[in-house]
This record gives structure tokens, sequence and C-alpha cells, in this order.
């Protein structure tokens, strides 16, 4: 298991597979990073599906509204909701989209991240300078490449829960 340097910005996604562990990035992409943080306080992201897995590109969640197994996974509709939270500005940085990182979704519009998010499966810099990259995958990389892939999979891999290190 990797070292957790900072449980304030670490987190946690369990898997059907086991845990991700996420070191968010709140130098970057501070607005981003509390969302994050504030949506898995309130318990958003458990038992939301991964809606968009593409092989050697990405795995997407983070539909709060329409992506929730309990609340009734909608495949038609999963991926265009995001929380009941206003939008986000870009935090546009530096940072490449390398494999294991942690990237803002969004629609056309810069200034539309919400509470959805993807995790690289690759090197994806023709993204970089276009998403906000808020975070890295530090330890169970192997459970994100095992996600269920489709555009949506018919049976989707969900989060079982997400937490904030410092709660646990």
């Amino acid at each position: 298991m990797a070292e957790i340097k900072d449980p304030e910005n670490t987190i946690l996604i369990e898997l059907k597979d086991g845990t991700v562990t996420i070191e968010l990035m709140p130098d970057v992409a501070p607005a981003h990073c509390e969302r994050i943080k504030e949506l898995a306080r309130a318990g958003a992201y458990d038992n939301v599906a991964f809606h968009r897995v593409i092989d050697g590109f990405m795995a997407q969640t983070g539909d709060v509204q329409n992506a929730n197994m309990e609340a009734g996974y909608n495949p038609g509709r999963a991926g265009t909701g995001g929380s009941d939270l206003p939008d986000l500005k870009a935090e546009f940085s530096r940072i490449p989209h390398d494999r294991g990182t942690l990237g803002a979704a969004r629609s056309a519009n810069p200034d539309s991240a919400n509470s959805q998010f993807f995790i690289s499966f690759s090197d994806n810099h023709f993204l970089n300078g276009q998403y906000t990259v808020y975070g890295r995958v530090i330890d169970g990389m192997e459970h994100v490449d095992a996600i269920t892939r489709g555009e949506p999979p018919a049976n989707p891999d969900r989060m079982i829960s997400m937490k904030v290190a410092a709660d646990v």
C-alpha cells in the first residue's frame, strides 16, 4: 500500500477488486479538489457506475444524478449529469495527462466540470491544457485497469465507496 503523505488530500475509492488511492493536487486545482472531497464526504459517489470506459484511453464516472446504482442506473442518461452544486471554472495547468491521472470531465464548455471525472489508462497528452488534472493514482492502478469496458458497459462496474483518507 502506498504511503499517504496528506490524508486530507487523499481519496480512497473502493472498487470490486480493491482500493484505489488517489493523491489530490490542491496546489494545482484547489476548487476541483474541494469539490471531490465535499461530494465524497456526502456519500454522493457511493454506488456510482463507470458509465464510459474506453480501452487504452480512460474510465469515466461521477455522474451522481444518473449513474447511481441505488437510485436506478439509467444507461441512456448516465454521463449527462453532475451534482446539484454549481459547475466549476477550469483550472488548467502544465500537469500532463499521464497514465493514472485524475481529470475533470466536462462538456464542450471548459467551465462545465462538476462531479464527473476520469482516470487515464495511458498517457493521453492530447488532453493536456484542455481538461483539469487534479490528482493521480498512487496505489491500486491494477484495479482501475480491471474496470469493465463499454460506452456504456452492459453491466458497469461501480465505485462501492469513496472516502477522504483523513476520515477513515
